[in-house]
């Protein structure tokens, strides 16, 4: 793990929770339409998760988060952003078929709708899948929002790197081990892995 880490990914904060509280170790991005071709590309294997609203919206999870979603919106600060968990990608997927998705259920909190909307969307179909090893400070850190961090893009540069070293990982390490030997498991078959 690197000492230190100025490099953030936007996610929306309902799955930046639930990365947090260890409900799953997934995340599953295509691009943001500001990036290169519309194209995600995985530039980083460590940053800090940098939770967002934006395009968030209740149908795009499982009903049993929107409860979530809304108190987190509600709790989010107006003009910052708290920074409290830090990933480390250890496999990165590149799904190509239509029927990992189903197996993928339950394992995330994104509804069946929206993954398939995002797999079909574009030129080529496709999800990238990032098995990420999650960690928590010990307590959040509060950045003020600045236009640099704004837009629909994944990756965004922080304006002070933040330490790692008192970070705690939010799965024990067996339980974490077992998430991702079953998710790269369901995977393999139907998915080009770059460990």
């Amino acid at each position: 793990m690197q000492p230190s880490n100025h490099i953030a990914f936007k996610e929306w904060a309902v799955v930046v929770d639930a990365l947090g509280q260890g409900e799953q170790v997934l995340i599953l991005r295509k691009g943001g339409i500001r990036e290169e071709r519309g194209q995600f590309h995985v530039d980083h294997r460590e940053f800090w998760l940098f939770p967002t609203q934006y395009h968030e919206a209740e149908r795009s999870i499982i009903p049993s988060k929107r409860p979530r979603l809304r108190d987190i919106a509600a709790s989010a600060p107006k003009d910052a952003v708290d920074i409290e968990y830090y990933a480390v990608a250890d496999s990165v997927v590149q799904i190509t078929g239509p029927e990992v998705l189903k197996r993928l259920q339950g394992r995330h909190v994104w509804s069946k709708q929206i993954l398939q909307e995002r797999f079909q969307f574009g030129r080529e179909p496709g999800l990238h899948a990032l098995l990420t090893r999650v960690y928590r400070r010990p307590a959040p850190e509060r950045f003020a929002l600045r236009g640099s961090y704004s837009g629909c893009k994944s990756w965004v540069e922080l304006e002070r790197a933040l330490s790692t070293e008192s970070l705690t990982p939010v799965l024990p390490d067996v339980e974490y081990s077992a998430h991702r030997e079953e998710i790269l498991e369901m995977l393999v078959d139907h998915a080009h892995a770059h460990s």
